[in-house]
């Protein structure tokens, strides 16, 4: 669970509040945050159990500026979640998190966050955080001017 808070908004002391306002945290989870300086924003998250790590929106948007193109798209899906953040340029249009048990609801979710922005995957490279089988880097061929890993 996580969410994005400008970084001009942002409170360390009300870090809690502000996940506790758009997400269910377990008992017992501890929230933290990390900045993410490129986009002038706050990901503030849950920590439940032994984990330390921030999840892996965070390192979708660490690596999201590396991405050549204009339009800027990068994802990754395992374990039955889709993260995806899309940006613009220097902007940042979309960072969220979907349940997608299978390639082809990851791939829905892809597809509708791109039309939603009124963005053109056939001129959009589309790049993974995970490896994907040949069967699903195919299909994503079908849709998307380039597929790459990074």
């Amino acid at each position: 669970m996580f969410t994005l808070v400008p970084v001009n908004f942002f409170n360390p002391a009300t870090a809690y509040d502000a996940l506790a306002e758009v997400a269910r945290i377990k008992d017992g989870a501890r929230v933290e945050y990390r900045e993410i300086p490129q986009y002038g924003a706050v990901l503030i998250y849950d920590i439940s159990g032994e984990e330390s790590d921030p999840p892996g929106i965070f390192h979708i948007l660490s690596v999201l500026p590396e991405c050549r193109e204009y339009n800027k798209l990068v994802c990754s899906w395992k374990d039955g979640s889709l993260d995806l953040a899309i940006a613009q340029g220097r902007s940042l249009l979309l960072a969220n998190s979907y349940p997608a048990a299978d390639f082809v609801t990851a791939l829905y979710f892809i597809l509708f966050a791109m039309k939603s922005l009124q963005l053109n995957p056939e001129v959009t490279t589309i790049c993974f955080r995970n490896p994907l089988g040949s069967d699903d880097e195919m299909t994503l061929y079908r849709y998307f001017k380039a597929v790459e890993r990074i």
